[in-house]
């Protein structure tokens, strides 16, 4: 890849992936990091990577350096106490976008992930499959069972408008 391709491939797919990870991690400067610790391995590899696969590979990789990041705080102690009752939905929201970002928050990683990948950014089965390293049976499993989920918290459309 040339510095041309390189810096293609970031104008091209900087937000996009910011946004996947902003909305796994809920904090921008995490995000921030994630997303340039991925272009800057990119960056130290690019001779090896071609620009037609650069998009998958940091997804790829930014989802990978994401989970690594998670699983490294779910070992902290978490020593601030909590409401029980700010973790239930209560059916009181109007916003469609804040209860949809609520229930994606309950959802296990992985389906919160792959369901990010295929609804808001468009990548297919076989791409959710090399990025997150599953198969695509288990994509389009994952993926039904979080929508179910969903659907589950959600409840009738009538009920949250």
């Amino acid at each position: 890849m040339t510095v041309k391709e390189y810096n293609k491939v970031v104008d091209d797919h900087a937000d996009a992936l910011y946004r996947f990870i902003l909305k796994s991690v809920k904090d921008g400067d995490r995000a921030n990091d994630i997303v340039q610790d991925s272009f800057e391995k990119l960056w130290l590899n690019v001779a090896e990577i071609d620009a037609g696969v650069a998009k998958s590979w940091l997804f790829s990789t930014a989802y990978h350096k994401m989970i690594d990041n998670i699983r490294r705080e779910s070992k902290m102690v978490l020593t601030e106490s909590y409401d029980e009752q700010s973790l239930t939905h209560d059916g009181s929201y109007s916003d469609l976008r804040e209860i949809l970002n609520i229930a994606l928050d309950r959802l296990q990683e992985q389906q919160k992930t792959v369901i990010l990948l295929r609804d808001y950014e468009g990548y297919s089965y076989k791409e959710i499959a090399e990025i997150t390293g599953l198969t695509e049976p288990v994509v389009k499993i994952t993926i039904y069972r979080g929508r179910m989920e969903l659907k589950r918290f959600i409840g009738k459309i009538e009920v949250v408008v």
